[in-house]
This record gives C-alpha cells, sequence and structure tokens, in this order.
C-alpha cells in the first residue's frame, strides 16, 4: 500500500522543463503543497503563458536555462522534464534533442550527484518503439529503428535511461525512471502536432481533422492530473528493503528506482478519439486521411500493474471528461 513517506516535508525542487505542458502543472501542485520550487527552462517549447500565474509568489523562481549546459543549484529533489516531446518539435531539430537527452541528462546527474538529490526522470513510451508484446510491460525492451526520424527522442531517452541506472549503480544517485504514455489536459501547444491537441483545434475551426492512416492504431491517453499524481507519488516512494542501488537487478522490487509505466490502460483507437472531439465541440468537421509517418507505432498501452501495485495509483478522469475540460481550455485560447 502506498504512503507518503517525506513528500509532506517542506523541499526546494528543481523542475528542468517546468514551463512544459506536464512541467508547469508540476510547478503548480508543487507549490500547492508547500515546497519551495525552482523552475528552469529554455523556452524552446514551453511558454511562460504556463506559469505566468506563478511568477511572483514567493517560492516560486523562474531560471532561464539550457540543460545542456551545467548548472549549479542547492536542491532537496529535482525532476527533469526538459525535453521536447512532439514529434513536430523533437525533429525540429534532432541533434539538439539528441544533446538535451545526454549532454542535459550528465549535467543534471552530475547535480544531483553533487547535491545528493533524488532526481526523477520523465522517459517515456517512446522507447518501446513499434511494440511487437502487447500491452507493454516494463521488462520488455522494445522494437525501436535506431536511425529513423523519431530515433533522436526514442534513442535519445534510452540513452537517458541508461544514463541514470549508470549513475545509480556507479555513484549511488537515488533516482527515479517513469515511461510516461501520451498525457493530455490543458496547456497543451495547439500547434504541437500530438493527436489531442491537433483534433482540437482543427474541429475547433471546422477544418478536416487529419488522421494518419486508417485511424486503427490505438494508444492510450492519460489525463494530467492523473499523471501528476502519479509521478509525485512515484518520486515519493521510499520503503526500505535493504537492497544496495548495486544489488538492483529486477523492476518488481518495493521502493525500486525503476523504470515504471505511468499511464492509462484503457486502449483507444485513433478514429474513435478522433470522433469523440468533433461530437464533444459540436463540430461540423469531416475526418481526412494522410499517410501514416515513418515509425509510428500501430499501438501503444501500458501495463500499469507494477504502478498500481507499488502506488495504490490508477488513473481516476474519463476520457470524454478529460477531452471536455481540454477542449474548454481551446476554446479560451481560440475564442
Amino acid at each position: 500500500m502506498y504512503t507518503y513517506c517525506s513528500y509532506n516535508i517542506p523541499k526546494r525542487i528543481l523542475v528542468t522543463g517546468g514551463a512544459g505542458f506536464i512541467g508547469s502543472h508540476l510547478c503548480e501542485r508543487l507549490l500547492d503543497d508547500g515546497h519551495d520550487v525552482i523552475c528552469l527552462d529554455n523556452f524552446f517549447t514551453g511558454t511562460k503563458k504556463n506559469i505566468q500565474h506563478l511568477l511572483g509568489l514567493p517560492r516560486f523562481e523562474m531560471i532561464r536555462h539550457d540543460i545542456t549546459q551545467p548548472v549549479l543549484l542547492e536542491v532537496d529533489w529535482i525532476f527533469n522534464l526538459a525535453c521536447p516531446a512532439s514529434p513536430i518539435h523533437y525533429q525540429y531539430n534532432p541533434v539538439k534533442t539528441i544533446k538535451v537527452n545526454v549532454l542535459g541528462t550528465l549535467n543534471i546527474l552530475g547535480l544531483a550527484k553533487r547535491v545528493r538529490a533524488r532526481v526523477f526522470q520523465a522517459s517515456t513510451s517512446e522507447v518501446y518503439g513499434d511494440p511487437e508484446l502487447h500491452p507493454q510491460t516494463e521488462d520488455y525492451w522494445g522494437n525501436v529503428n535506431p536511425i529513423g526520424k523519431r530515433s533522436c527522442y526514442d534513442e535519445g531517452k534510452r540513452v537517458a535511461e541508461t544514463l541514470f541506472f549508470d549513475y545509480m549503480r556507479q555513484n549511488k544517485v537515488d533516482i527515479k525512471v517513469a515511461r510516461i504514455f501520451n498525457t493530455y489536459g490543458p496547456r497543451m501547444q495547439p500547434d504541437d502536432g500530438r493527436v489531442v491537441s491537433n483534433f482540437i483545434v482543427q474541429a475547433l475551426a471546422g477544418n478536416p481533422v487529419t488522421i494518419y492512416g486508417d485511424g486503427s492504431q490505438t494508444r492510450s491517453f492519460t489525463y494530467i492530473d492523473d499523471m501528476i499524481e502519479a509521478v509525485i507519488r512515484f518520486m515519493d516512494h521510499e520503503v526500505n528493503t535493504g537492497v544496495k542501488p548495486d544489488d538492483y537487478t529486477s523492476p518488481v522490487l518495493s521502493g525500486f528506482p525503476g523504470p515504471l509505466n505511468l499511464g492509462n490502460p484503457d486502449e483507444t483507437s485513433i478514429a474513435d478519439i478522433a470522433r469523440t472531439i468533433i461530437d464533444l465541440t459540436g463540430s461540423s468537421s469531416v475526418i481526412i486521411h494522410e499517410k501514416l509517418p515513418e515509425d509510428d507505432p500501430r499501438q501503444r498501452c501500458p501495463d500499469i500493474s507494477l504502478a498500481e501495485n507499488t502506488l495504490n495509483w490508477h488513473p481516476v478522469t474519463k476520457l470524454d471528461t478529460g477531452l471536455m475540460k481540454t477542449v474548454q481550455y481551446f476554446q479560451k485560447g481560440i475564442a
């Protein structure tokens, strides 16, 4: 059974990528729970609009910085969310994406090592590639193209996971690695090229809703509030098993560093999502089909048994409810 361990003790917490979609919601939640928060972002994909309501709060600090360059701070916890996460953004400058995942990760782990901070890595379901195992469990090694257009992100995140576990084994750094599946909600960028935001923007404008491929490919979608709860529970999870970091060999230990799937096990086809969004927006949009992008996975759905058993966590927001909240957010921005 999950219980809060040290989370209720006020901390100084660094959130890299803190002005992004997930990062800004995390900053907000951490502040609400009584922590001091340093938001670090270079605004490549994040935006000040996401954190505007936090600026000026006494326990919030914003630093404009690129994590491919070292940073020196005194903190207790680090959440590393800094990386473009949509295909449009990470393919715009693939070399930069690789640098964020390698040089940036090395810098963040070096900081964690120096100040003895616990450090969280926002990994991704993309480490599974186009999976041959369904649903995906944490012990599945994936099916990833190492030289495709998506490789800068897929392989970059895989290398970042390697670095985290090597720092744990070699330097005793206290790590948490979560594989985050599709997350949606308010503050998504309207031009990020992701399924939910694309469909909503197109439907609200009355434009054709574009499905790549025949729409039978599946995804699982987690509402942002559910994801933030899972991330915090995982970061806070502490069980003294007597197992030292260099003894770690299995992802099923209690109090483990990961990897841990965080997502929604309810699978939905892309075509169904498109029809649902058209209905929720009351749009007259029609659905059109275009060619499927290179290496786009046919199906993606997490096995979250480990998260359920370890954190006592399961997503609670129904898809229609979360999509309606997201539609309302975009309606305000487009109006």
